[in-house]
């Protein structure tokens, strides 16, 4: 009995910590998403032909998700911190998650993809691996490349139909 609210007070600080993780990622980070005006087969087709450069750890259609494994960005990162005023990073490294979600807008299919980037740096061997914002720009760049496949896509299949037209009303049909 008097070990109830030691552990009750154990559960709660413990809860408080992660409370704050959560609070700091929904305020300060913002995820980058886009909507795109297709349905979810040809937004999943555009979203592995990009990843297709990525080192893929899991991917599940049905589930909506690809996430990559930890690549190493060391180089990149000392490189354009060169000139500011942070030391050179010891190691850093990133992983990516990738949602993919079927909606509906206005009784048309829409999807939407959310990009998540993960990035851990080690300053030093004592400090071990710390957790830093990313700066959003390779998932800003992933879900452009993902908007212009599909934007090519169904401009092709709009060349298709009229292509398809013409040669109907060429042979009189």
């Amino acid at each position: 009995m008097k070990f109830y609210p030691l552990i009750i007070m154990t559960l709660f600080l413990g809860s408080c910590a992660n409370y704050e993780k959560f609070r700091q990622i929904t305020e300060e980070l913002e995820i980058p998403t886009k909507i795109y005006k297709a349905d979810y087969n040809q937004t999943w087709q555009a979203v592995i032909q990009v990843m297709r450069k990525y080192d893929i750890a899991q991917q599940n259609q049905e589930a909506g998700f690809i996430k990559t494994r930890w690549m190493d960005n060391t180089l990149e990162v000392n490189f354009a911190d060169s000139f500011g005023s942070s030391d050179a990073v010891k190691a850093a490294k990133y992983k990516l998650v990738v949602n993919v979600v079927k909606g509906f807008r206005a009784s048309r299919e829409v999807t939407k993809v959310t990009v998540y980037k993960r990035q851990l740096m080690e300053q030093d061997f004592l400090q071990g691996w710390k957790e830093v914002p990313t700066d959003s720009i390779i998932e800003k760049t992933l879900l452009y490349r993902i908007e212009r496949l599909i934007a090519t896509d169904n401009r092709l299949k709009d060349i298709d139909k009229a292509r398809e037209k013409e040669q109907l009303e060429g042979s009189g049909l």
